[in-house]
């Protein structure tokens, strides 16, 4: 079987790492390179347990300097594109660099790729983030929801939507390119991928850090509002399905959701965390959800189901069991 040639950009992060270790086990034969500028993606244990492998290796570059791509060399058969600057603090807090950093980012790697790997295909991992502003702007939003709904940007002078433009932008950069010079591309929008090492600053690490400091009153910010979770290891499987299959090899390219079907509120999502961890607090203290926060989200998965057969193996308890634990053993950024 001749090697396959794999680059994930943002490959020092949560997702990244995961489908590197799912790459490896399932193609003994693959050669990955992770390319990440360290400004998220943490070098720690976990990463360092990947990299012994022989057959990965990492290229610390800022993808946003067009002089990187000198250094990532050609002829890759699948390339994943998950580097983006991401976090709802960062949107208000720089929200100029996240649209530099997104779109120049892209611009560059859509160079590079039809150039130099013409005979590739090429992920980009958009978001949920894309449309989740039809339900701001207009109320309205079919759940579950489909991928062809309309793309909205509720408010331009909204920081909060930063990320999502570029998304939104990125997903018409990659259909147009794929298009013009006829490579092959998918886009997927995840939706709540969640898991062991998924950072500090959603919901799910954070819940597992106050559960384990047995906050009481325990703070619930916008109780009634819904999310499905998809874990970690479904979701890297899916992507390199999508990658793997023909079915998503022809044009137009396909766009496709990435999640869950169990839709929690905040409030279920805590009670079934204090249920994993054996505790619950004398007093649940539900505030405000944060501002811009969406209300409802549910992806509707029957494209993907019907494209490759992917259906989410992990039920909720079992992922936030093992999540928790190794939170349990993390309980903060320097943790090792």
């Amino acid at each position: 079987m001749a090697e396959k040639k794999v680059l994930i950009t943002g490959g020092a992060g949560f997702i990244g790492l995961a489908l590197a270790r799912n790459i490896f086990e399932r193609d003994p034969d693959a050669r990955v390179v992770l390319v990440d500028n360290f400004s998220r993606g943490k070098d720690d244990t976990d990463l360092r347990a990947v990299t012994a492998d022989p057959r990965l290796s990492v290229l610390s570059l800022d993808l946003a300097d067009p002089a990187s791509f000198a250094k990532l060399g050609n002829g890759y058969d699948h390339v994943y594109h998950l580097a983006a600057i991401n976090g709802t603090d960062l949107f208000y807090k720089i929200p100029h660099e996240v649209m530099r950093v997104n779109m120049l980012t892209l611009i560059y790697m859509l160079e590079w790729f039809r150039t130099h790997n013409a005979g590739g295909k090429f992920l980009f991992t958009s978001s949920n983030e894309a449309y989740a502003g039809a339900l701001e702007a207009f109320d309205s939003l079919p759940i579950p929801t489909p991928e062809n709904v309309p793309l909205v940007i509720a408010d331009p002078y909204n920081p909060r939507w930063t990320y999502a433009t570029t998304k939104l932008a990125g997903e018409l950069f990659v259909i147009w390119y794929a298009q013009m010079y006829k490579f092959r591309a998918v886009i997927v929008r995840p939706h709540n991928f969640y898991g062991p090492r998924a950072g500090y600053n959603h919901v799910i690490p954070q819940f597992s850090l106050r559960i384990t400091r047995r906050e009481d009153p325990f703070m619930i910010f916008g109780a009634t509002e819904t999310r499905t979770f998809c874990y970690i290891d479904d979701a890297v499987l899916a992507m390199r399905e999508l990658m793997d299959s023909g079915a998503t090899d022809q044009w137009p390219i396909e766009t496709v959701h990435i999640g869950g079907h169990r839709e929690v509120t905040m409030r279920a999502l805590a009670d079934a965390m204090f249920g994993v961890a054996g505790w619950k607090p004398q007093k649940i203290d539900v505030k405000d959800a944060p501002a811009g926060s969406v209300k409802r989200r549910q992806a509707d998965t029957s494209k993907i189901e019907t494209l490759i057969g992917w259906k989410e193996r992990t039920s909720l308890e079992e992922g936030l069991r093992t999540t928790m634990e190794w939170y349990r053993k993390n309980p903060g950024p320097t943790a090792d």
